[in-house]
């Protein structure tokens, strides 16, 4: 509803204006609340004031809604799509302006405007013709992508046949015309949208979907009408190197998309890492400033340096989620089917059931489905072992041996969540288990040694995606990185880095000491390298790589170099910094002194075509790191041979370098 004041002697109402200051964005005075006669008739009078000149701003919108309409004062402008990987402009989308000394310059003023007063047909037919004559007459290349509102196809009283009239008139194939739905408000009927999508198409035009994922009903528009083409909102696209979600949005639309046989256009392309993370994720096509702003009289070519930065064989890398997210796993995965007994059941009954199945370890006792206790196999026998107790308990209800405050967990609660439970509970419940439960109801049991082997598998596979140390990727990025970079032909080169003399450190110090110093060592890689180009990774341990794409990958190996023996020392008290070293003991007891930590840098250069897969290059890198580890103190050894092939044909002596920093 639309704001209306109280209406007095000396105030009005304007149905039509209201609507056209709503939509317009013409700001509206809020009701007061009145203290006094005197406050309450000041109020009035100064509402009255404001919207006798909110009237006449709605009324001056209106009639200049209606100049614009009549003298067709808009202004289209045109912006490139091109193909992603060739940089070929294959159409531009058509935009529209009002007058620039206007409100109504913004289209979305214009619309809204347009709407309140009932003229939108009017004035998105206008926006057609325009557009279509002034694309006619700048004679440009490709397709052009032509906006319309579904709410407008869909009018019971528009002509179909109005936009191919004007295409016949300015001598344009309709096969070159996509139209365009884009939403401004909810589509409901579907049966009638895809009847005059159907018209349409049988005119010889092309569909295309608007900002999927912005839009109200933009996914079901897709499955409804089985476009040609989709475009990706903005918001997606903007900042997607940077965030794993719009990264994996993407993905899912392209891979739908290739399924269907639909093509993606992605649009706000703004920056270098979001153009080339578009093109390595095979999306077709594209649009936005950093391709080119709209225009009244756009280019027909691509600026060089573009197009040289399309066709740059380097990948992008991708954005990394800490601890990727898998599916999360809960006490259902633990569920073990024991058959449960009622609170009726006698004693004797029980010691039979544990007697004849040597396996069994608890009974949970249930009544009406709801379990009420649980009853241990090491609790009944023992109970049963002493003098006459069988025969004085023997035929009396199980409750009297039960456990009346079991562990209960629904079948939803998390394995984590579930674990932390176990942990704050009492400690004979670690060895009971715990029943598992559907909203209350009995479903089985579960026990500690499966959910320990689950949350150590789950473990183990998070750090297979990042380490949960540094939080750096993990070994299946890396060789994910890897194989990107080889099956694209990229010259790149791949560093393993390894610290010297850790381990006895973590013996000395403690592995909390030992793990900040594994932290510093991540923090200084990732701070020496560029993250639109180099990719980082923890192997494990103290073992690390980086993957560079930077053309200065030299001097950032000095730096890491230099910035960890600057920040070493740190790692030690006063008396080993200023003997250079610590003592320790080895396996037969004897003291051995250590130097301070140092770190060795084992760098292959990568050429296109001389590696097969991330395997081999793990195995050159790790055959560069010992070479350099043989290097005394902080070392960088540079691996210049061509591949695991040319390694047999030359001379170790003049395929590699050494270099020590």
């Amino acid at each position: 509803m639309f704001f209306s004041p109280v209406q007095t002697s000396k105030t009005r109402r304007y149905p039509l204006a209201d609507k056209a200051w709503a939509l317009s964005a013409i700001s509206m005075p809020q009701p007061l609340r009145f203290k006094t006669k005197e406050a309450h008739l000041s109020s009035v009078a100064q509402n009255n004031a404001q919207y006798e000149d909110t009237d006449q701003a709605a009324d001056h919108l209106v009639q200049r809604l209606k100049e614009v309409i009549e003298y067709r004062q808009l202004t289209p402008l045109f912006q490139p799509i091109i193909r992603m990987q060739s940089g070929e402009i294959i159409g531009y989308e058509g935009l529209i302006r009002g007058p620039s000394d206007s409100p109504l310059h913004s289209p979305l003023n214009l619309f809204k405007v347009a709407r309140a007063c009932n003229l939108s047909v009017e004035v998105e037919h206008l926006c057609r013709r325009i557009t279509l004559e002034k694309f006619a007459e700048l004679r440009l290349p490709g397709k052009l992508f032509l906006n319309v509102s579904p709410e407008c196809l869909i009018q019971p009283d528009v002509k179909h046949g109005e936009t191919l009239g004007y295409i016949h008139e300015v001598g344009i194939n309709p096969e070159r015309v996509i139209i365009e739905l884009t939403e401004s408000q909810p589509t409901y009927d579907y049966d009638l949208l895809r009847e005059a999508v159907t018209h349409y198409r049988a005119m010889g035009f092309r569909i295309a979907i608007d900002d999927l994922g912005e839009g109200f009903s933009s996914l079901r528009l897709w499955s409804e009408l089985r476009p040609e083409y989709v475009k990706i909102d903005m918001h997606f696209v903007q900042g997607i190197n940077l965030d794993p979600i719009k990264l994996q949005f993407v993905r899912s639309i392209q891979e739908i998309a290739e399924k269907s046989g639909t093509i993606v256009i992605a649009e706000g392309i703004e920056t270098d890492a979001e153009l080339l993370m578009i093109r390595d994720l095979g999306v077709v096509y594209g649009q936005g400033y950093k391709i080119a702003r709209p225009h009244a009289n756009p280019a027909t070519t691509l600026s060089i340096d573009l197009r040289n930065l399309l066709r740059h064989n380097g990948v992008a890398v991708y954005p990394h989620e800490n601890g990727r997210g898998h599916k999360m796993l809960t006490a259902m995965k633990l569920l073990r089917s024991v058959k449960a007994v009622a609170p009726e059941v006698h004693n004797n009954r029980i010691y039979e059931m544990f007697n004849n199945d040597p396996t069994l370890e608890v009974i949970p006792v249930v009544s009406n489905g709801i379990p009420v206790g649980l009853i241990t196999r090491a609790n009944l026998i023992d109970r049963f072992a002493r003098p006459y107790l069988r025969e004085l308990h023997g035929k009396k209800s199980c409750t009297l041996f039960m456990d009346a405050n079991p562990l209960i967990t629904d079948k939803n609660t998390a394995l984590h969540a579930l674990s932390q439970i176990i942990v704050d509970a009492d400690r004979h419940h670690l060895f009971n288990g715990f029943i598992i439960t559907d909203n209350g109801q009995y479903m089985g049991m579960g026990n500690a040694h499966d959910l320990m082997r689950e949350i150590t598998q789950m473990q183990i596979n998070a750090a297979r995606y990042a380490n949960p140390l540094t939080l750096l990727p993990g070994n299946v990025p890396i060789d994910e990185h890897i194989d990107r970079l080889l099956e694209n032909g990229t010259r790149f080169c791949a560093c393993y880095i390894d610290l010297d003399h850790f381990k006895p450190y973590n013996d000395v110090y403690g592995y909390r000491k030992g793990d900040d110093m594994l932290r510093l060592t991540g923090k200084i890689l990732s701070g020496h390298c560029d993250p639109q180009k180099d990719f980082v990774g923890h192997i494990g341990g103290d073992d690390f790589i980086i993957l560079f794409q930077s053309e200065d990958w030299e001097q950032r190996c000095r730096a890491i170099i230099d910035a960890f023996v600057a920040a070493v020392p740190d790692f030690y008290c006063t008396e080993d910094r200023k003997r250079g070293g610590y003592i320790s003991e080895d396996r037969r007891g004897k003291q051995v002194f250590h130097t301070l930590a140092t770190i060795s840098l084992g760098l292959v250069k990568v050429e296109p075509g001389h590696y097969g897969s991330h395997h081999q290059i793990a195995a050159a890198t790790a055959d560069a790191k010992k070479q350099a580890k043989k290097i005394p103190g902080n070392s960088l050894f540079i691996d210049r041979r061509q591949g695991p092939y040319a390694m047999e044909k030359q001379n170790d002596d003049d395929a590699a370098q050494e270099l020590v920093a």
